[in-house]
């Protein structure tokens, strides 16, 4: 545990309009599945682009921790060879090691997975080079590790979530109205979900009702050529483990538990959580999420620096220590299910950010 900080003060109203200032913890209650009907639904603003400016306004440091981070194209070459020399040796070479390949894909390939989607993560902000051009090629590279094309997509959906999160109709990583209603607190049912997660992260995409980008048609076809090239070098069963790999790394692996660490509400007003696991060191910092999204041009390796720079907006409010334990808790505790989010309108949205002006 880090050491005791005392928490930054609650601002005067008259100075700064919006309530949540500093910290922006909202006034709603986190929402309960059999005793409340939907998300919890809160009516103001997503609250870190207003976050960061408090967190700015006492720490401008941090301003020089914005930038690239040149090792992530590197990080991506050795973790995509060590993947496809994996799909090769059960491919090609260890051909009745059956139930040794099944663990190696959850425990190896379904870590790497989530790596993967780490680095993804980072071409889609910009940080691994200074062009976006090149960008978008290395997560057209990292993609050959999945055998889905993800990578454009993510890119695109993934920014209107930073823009627009919880916003009815515009977040993408919001889940849809059946699996709340048919999953809600039922543990078995959590379980299911959760085996599912690679279909529903796309099927979210899709129910968005946008026509495919020039990037993403790029994608489906590179993905293809290169889906084949792996099919022709490391065999069926090669590609095999590489899909089992993908839908243990996207479900109910360990990795896997920072799509419910990360906006899924432990608390009453708090909508982001960051985890501070040694996991970490594997998923290239991903559980840092309040600081990621807090602070979007800061690269991975610099997202702890983010943390030590102002404990007191970090260190003081809920975070995760233990990505099992947030599987256990979500999975076994009826006070949880696909509903424990929290929405907003569009118009509610806007209206609160105009507060910006009067601070």
């Amino acid at each position: 545990m880090p050491p005791f900080v005392e928490p930054v003060e609650a601002s005067d109203k008259s100075v700064h309009p919006d309530s949540r200032h500093p910290l922006y913890i909202g006034d709603w209650k986190r929402s309960i599945p059999y005793v409340d009907d939907g998300f919890a639904k809160d009516d103001m603003d997503e609250p870190h682009f207003k976050r960061k400016r408090a967190i700015l306004e006492k720490h401008p440091e941090i301003v020089g921790l914005y930038g690239i981070d040149t090792n992530t194209k590197w990080i991506t070459f050795a973790t995509v060879s060590i993947h496809l020399f994996c799909a090769y040796l059960f491919g090609r070479v260890l051909l009745d090691w059956n139930w040794t390949m099944v663990i190696c894909s959850y425990a190896v390939g379904g870590t790497l997975t989530q790596a993967f989607g780490s680095i993804i993560h980072e071409f889609s902000h910009a940080l691994a080079h200074e062009s976006l051009f090149v960008n978008r090629l290395l997560g057209l590279f990292v993609n050959i590790g999945i055998p889905v094309p993800i990578a454009q997509s993510f890119r695109r959906y993934h920014l209107e979530h930073h823009t627009f999160q919880g916003v009815v109709g515009k977040d993408p990583d919001l889940p849809l109205e059946w699996e709340i209603y048919l999953i809600r607190g039922n543990p078995i049912l959590k379980v299911f979900w959760l085996l599912i997660f690679p279909v529903m992260y796309v099927v979210r995409g899709v129910a968005m009702g946008k026509e495919p980008s020039f990037w993403e048609i790029v994608n489906i076809i590179f993905t293809i050529c290169t889906d084949i090239c792996i099919w022709s070098v490391c065999g069926p069963r090669g590609f095999l483990y590489m899909m089992l790999s993908l839908w243990w790394g996207y479900s109910i692996n360990p990795a896997a538990a920072h799509f419910i660490q990360e906006h899924y509400t432990w608390d009453d007003g708090q909508e982001t959580y960051s985890y501070y696991g040694s996991m970490n060191k594997l998923t290239l910092n991903i559980g840092f999420h309040n600081e990621h999204h807090d602070f979007t041009k800061v690269a991975w390796s610099k997202l702890p620096a983010v943390r030590d720079a102002a404990p007191e907006f970090y260190n003081t409010i809920r975070y995760h220590e233990s990505w099992f334990q947030v599987l256990w808790e979500f999975i076994t505790m009826p006070t949880f299910g696909p509903q424990s989010r929290v929405v907003r309108e569009y118009a509610d949205h806007q209206r609160a950010r105009k507060l910006m002006k009067k601070e």
